[in-house]
């Protein structure tokens, strides 16, 4: 078989070199900053993001861990998660504000340009604001601009509705459901996996970007155009 023959079958040869893992940088926005996750500087205001007033109560549903009872156990967590690599964790900072949330890049293939972000709680006093939108739009621009990655995953419970609502929300593209895919808490997760791949990311990257600038929110910071009003426009 021939070059142009295999190419046919398997698809042509990319022009590709391995890419840099993230490091431990801060990712800052105009809503939002996103910090290498510091339990000394951000345990306190996290376990009061997730377990205080206001809270979420249904912020642990499909996630791995939590509830927590008390702050003790939950620092012991952010201490983990501050150590770690990979899963690589931030402390998400609405501007002017405390620490109210974390998001993570994880299951990194360099390799390969493969990364996927997860590991995503908000809480409830930024949920539904322009910090948690700009949060992901921080983290899909490091990786495709800065860093050089051809495929963004995102994965969740199937039965988890807000996330998938989320993931379709952002511009990711539901790929399927892995069935039995894992055990998480005795239980067994089917996993709906969805991408943005790096031929789509320039257009999601402008719809971010028109949905997140101050013009598209009125004088009582309500949205005039969805973001998916903003990526469907011509």
């Amino acid at each position: 078989m021939d070059d142009a023959s295999l190419d046919h079958e398997l698809g042509p040869r990319l022009s590709w070199s391995p890419v840099q893992r993230p490091d431990r940088r801060p990712l800052q926005g105009r809503y939002v900053t996103l910090q290498p996750m510091d339990a000394a500087r951000h345990a306190d205001a996290l376990f009061e993001a997730a377990e205080g007033e206001g809270s979420d109560p249904l912020l642990w549903r499909y996630l791995p861990y939590g509830p927590f009872g008390d702050l003790e156990s939950f620092r012991s967590l952010i201490e983990k998660n501050s150590a770690s690599d990979d899963p690589l964790y931030f402390t998400v900072i609405p501007e002017g504000g405390t620490p109210a949330g974390q998001a993570t890049f994880m299951r990194m293939d360099p390799a390969n340009g493969v990364i996927e972000i997860g590991h995503i709680w908000f809480g409830g006093s930024i949920q539904r604001s322009p910090a948690t939108t700009e949060a992901i739009y921080l983290l899909a621009k490091h990786a495709f601009d800065d860093l050089g990655y051809r495929r963004l995953e995102w994965k969740c419970h199937a039965r988890n509705a807000r996330s998938r609502r989320a993931a379709e929300r952002f511009g990711f593209t539901y790929e399927g459901t892995f069935r039995n895919h894992t055990v998480v808490r005795d239980r067994n997760r089917d996993t709906a996996w969805y991408s943005i791949i790096d031929e789509e990311w320039p257009a999601i990257r402008d719809a971010f970007e028109a949905w997140l600038s101050p013009d598209n929110f009125d004088a009582h910071g309500v949205q005039r155009r969805s973001l998916e009003d903003v990526r469907r426009a011509p």
